[in-house]
């Protein structure tokens, strides 16, 4: 009689250490950790070597207090050995915040927290006392807050460590940002985000080499930014911009979609390789300046609608010949309608000549808004196909062209007639 063999599976306290300490160095989700706890006493014993943690939006949906969620986060925490990461999107108070900070402020590197002082009905009190208790953990290296109230300066002293600070969605006074960057000396990245109530800032971060600014309002916030090691600066919402040390600057966006656009200094954009353009309007000294300066760009992006110091005026006339000889590099270029049209002027092309050639452009997107003008827009397309020698692609957009007379009819039929003979570069979206 042939044995019979019984096999057996071995439960979940036979893993190897190695296995259980992957599986729980791979859970970040705060009900995931807690279920750990719940398969044996092994495992929850095993839960103290968990180094991220996360709380979603509807981690405690169901407790109505928020002083007994609160007090769960506090627990787990207090169970971890050594935790580094806290990311935080559900409802806290700031003295819970203190209670779970003063646990892992020796530990803690990244710290993600959803504030919601905007929305809430005590901000104005609460609000920085939140912001207060994240000065305990001197040793942050990334620092992200969404929702932040930040009307008086927070009670930070020093943060040596913290190299990524990002805030999304705030309302700030000039000051208190102000002594809020002053305490991140070593910042290597920045972004604010949707940041509301800023009129002037100055910033001062040496080490810093990527900045996103985005300034919610009226669009006339006046930034001042000293940072030598600067590689990639998008700015939005100022007025009035001054940057004197871009040696490293390689990408570079400016945009104001509320207010105008009066000044922009730059010292040296010789490393430019990337330059965005955005805006209703641009005062022209503003916009001629920056293109000077960026000779040697390789990607340019332009969408400016008007020009004028006041009134809305449109573009001048720009030489064809002349914009191509000053931007010797360029590869690819976006183009839209105003700046387009000033290219596509009557005297615009009479330069033209035979030696004439766009040496590195490979790609051009044109944004075509008006029939106006029609003819001089289609001799400005078929120059940029016979003299741009490397052409690979052209992008056409017709986009909402208002016109009730047969002219915009016209003008389709001749850039369907233009696509046709170039069918192999020309693209009409």
């Amino acid at each position: 009689m042939r044995p019979r063999f019984r096999f057996s599976y071995p439960n979940m306290d036979s893993l190897p250490d190695a296995i259980l300490q992957y599986i729980l160095s791979n859970l970040t989700e705060a009900k995931d950790v807690a279920s750990c706890n719940c398969v044996s006493k092994r495992w929850k014993e095993s839960t103290d070597s968990v180094k991220s943690i996360k709380f979603p939006r509807n981690s405690f949906e169901n407790i109505s207090q928020v002083a007994v969620s609160d007090a769960i986060v506090l627990k787990m925490i207090s169970s971890f050995h050594r935790l580094e990461e806290l990311v935080l999107y559900s409802p806290f108070t700031s003295k819970g915040l203190g209670s779970w900070l003063m646990h892992v402020c020796q530990s803690l590197k990244l710290l993600e927290l959803r504030m919601d002082n905007l929305a809430s009905d005590e901000a104005l009190v609460e609000g920085p006392l939140k912001l207060d208790c994240i000065g305990l953990v001197k040793g942050l290296e990334t620092l992200k807050l969404w929702g932040v109230l930040m009307m008086s300066p927070p009670k930070w002293d020093m943060f040596p460590n913290l190299r990524c600070l990002e805030i999304v969605g705030a309302r700030m006074d000039d000051s208190a940002l102000g002594n809020a960057l002053r305490a991140c000396p070593n910042l290597s990245s920045l972004l604010l985000l949707a940041c509301e109530g800023v009129k002037t800032i100055s910033i001062s971060l040496p080490y810093l080499e990527h900045c996103k600014l985005d300034f919610y309002g009226q669009g006339n916030t006046m930034l001042s930014l000293t940072s030598p090691r600067i590689v990639s600066l998008d700015v939005q919402g100022c007025s009035w911009i001054s940057v004197p040390e871009t040696s490293f600057l390689k990408n570079l966006s400016i945009a104001n979609v509320s207010g105008r656009v009066y000044m922009v200094q730059f010292r040296n954009l010789s490393s430019l390789e990337a330059l965005s353009v955005r805006g209703v309007q641009w005062c022209w000294d503003a916009l001629t300046t920056i293109l000077e300066q960026a000779r040697d760009v390789k990607h340019l992006f332009m969408k400016v609608e008007f020009t004028g110091n006041e009134a809305l005026q449109p573009f001048p006339e720009i030489d064809f010949v002349e914009f191509f000889k000053n931007h010797p590099k360029l590869q690819k270029f976006d183009i839209h309608g105003a700046m387009f049209a000033a290219l596509c002027q009557r005297n615009s092309l009479k330069k033209l000549e035979t030696g004439f050639a766009i040496q590195c452009l490979e790609e051009v997107v044109i944004t075509v808004r008006s029939p106006l003008n029609a003819e001089q827009k289609m001799n400005t397309l078929e120059s940029l196909v016979k003299y741009a020698k490397g052409l690979k692609r052209m992008v056409i957009r017709v986009l909402r062209m208002k016109s009730n007379h047969s002219s915009a009819d016209d003008f389709c039929d001749d850039i369907c007639k233009f696509h046709h003979m170039n069918k192999h570069l020309v693209h009409i979206e």
